[in-house]
């Protein structure tokens, strides 16, 4: 089929933040703050409704599952809808997923919540994310790759942190966290309902629907290594998502649903520092030091969870996470590199096809493994993943080609060369977009 490449508006390329920038990251936000306020009820489902690890495990897998569907079948549709359609739809299915999660009394509504929102989240991972580089300003060059990338981990340390305090503390606290998100939902669609479009839709909606997943050929030699980057850091969001609510309880000895949540931003927060910290470096150097540092941190993980040590524990959290911050951030400027406005949704579809299969997988395993081994042997299992992923990333990791460029296929050239757009020490000259006046 025809890549029909939708006509960037002159909403882009200016040094200033537009209000559709604005609304696209706040959106991005919310959306995963959204798909991470349950983590800190686990527990309580435990306890209040019997729910066993291999059920809390299902429903890290439900989310994946949908996120993933999603993904296949809905990732190209801002190409041809536009983004604010999508970008909408896709916080009307979250915003379903967190009142059908209001009354979780039964491991089935914990499921399908879960799957709605993972529907939700897909559908935002694409249009969200390609809503942001389209309308990204100029200066500084790192945000548009920064924000697409971080904004994910900026949103799920946000949501696992309010969500502990309103367990915790507030009134309501099965329901509170959910009447939140619902508030944040309904603002941020109404942010994007007021937002100028940043693409012209095209013809082929229908048709784009089936699944399909591309990434340009002048890329795809950074595959295998960004796929061994994202599936082990997803893998271990999934393992603190899914475990770590255990194991905070069992293992460190501490019931609070506020410790709960900082502990799972512990690891989410330092991704958002750590990336800026990669674009001080070429793509390749930044995947093999994120890991290297990655890596570190697990094997701390690991040593906490044996000795049973929650500052450890902690400490070790944080540098596994900026590991995976420089990791990701640089996996993904490798892969948007002279990316053109036609490729970005597909691209990030494939990314976050790759996230979210490295989630789904690696917790459906365990899941059932946890029926027979103990949560510290499960943990050593996800080190081991670590492991291999890093020695693939440091052997492996490659530069994009730096004559690459972009080039749509509708008779408009769109091109975006994102070693210019995104770091700075790897600044070109030569970038072509066609713009339409609005």
């Amino acid at each position: 089929m025809q890549n029909v490449a939708p006509v960037i508006n002159e909403a882009r390329r200016s040094g200033t933040l537009r209000l559709e920038f604005i609304s696209a990251v706040v959106s991005l936000v919310a959306s995963f703050a959204t798909s991470a306020s349950p983590i800190p009820l686990y527990n309580i489902y435990r306890a209040e409704e019997g729910f066993s690890n291999f059920g809390i495990s299902m429903a890290i897998v439900s989310y994946s599952v949908g996120t993933i569907a999603s993904l296949l079948v809905l990732g190209r549709l801002s190409n041809h809808l536009g983004r604010r359609l999508t970008a909408i739809t896709s916080l009307g299915l979250l915003l379903l997923g967190c009142l059908l999660l209001l009354d979780v009394h039964d491991i089935n509504i914990l499921l399908a919540g879960r799957l709605l929102v993972g529907l939700g989240t897909g559908l935002a991972s694409s249009s969200l994310t390609s809503y942001i580089v389209d309308a990204a300003p100029d200066k500084p060059e790192w945000l548009a790759s920064v924000a697409s990338s971080q904004g994910p981990m900026l949103g799920l340390t946000v949501g696992a942190i309010a969500s502990g305090a309103l367990v915790q503390f507030g009134p309501w606290p099965r329901d509170l966290i959910y009447l939140v998100c619902v508030g944040f939902l309904l603002l941020s669609a109404a942010l994007i309902a007021i937002s100028p479009e940043t693409a012209t839709p095209a013809q082929g909606a229908w048709r784009s629907l089936l699944p399909r997943v591309r990434v340009p050929a002048r890329v795809r030699h950074l595959l295998p290594v960004a796929a061994a980057v994202f599936l082990a850091t997803w893998a271990t969001g999934a393992f603190y998502q899914a475990f770590v609510p255990a194991l905070v309880e069992d293992q460190l000895h501490t019931r609070s649903p506020l410790i709960l949540g900082l502990v799972f931003s512990a690891y989410m927060a330092p991704s958002v520092f750590g990336a800026p910290i990669g674009g001080r470096f070429t793509s390749a150097v930044a995947q093999r030091v994120g890991m290297i540092t990655f890596l570190a941190g697990m094997i701390g993980i690991i040593t906490a969870i044996n000795s049973g040590t929650l500052a450890l524990f902690i400490i070790a959290t944080i540098v596994a996470g900026a590991g995976q911050g420089i990791a990701i951030s640089a996996a993904t400027r490798g892969l948007l590199h002279g990316s053109t406005l036609a490729d970005r949704a597909p691209i990030f579809s494939a990314i976050y096809l790759l996230c979210y299969s490295g989630a789904a997988f690696p917790s459906l395993i365990s899941g059932e493994l946890s029926n027979t081994f103990s949560l510290p042997q499960i943990a050593f299992g996800y080190g081991v993943l670590a492991l291999v992923a890093t020695l693939f990333t440091v052997l492996g990791a490659r530069n994009p080609h730096t004559g690459a460029t972009g080039n749509s296929t509708c008779g408009s050239s769109s091109t975006f060369d994102d070693a210019a757009a995104f770091n700075p020490a790897e600044r070109r000259a030569g970038e072509t977009i066609v713009r339409v006046r609005r």
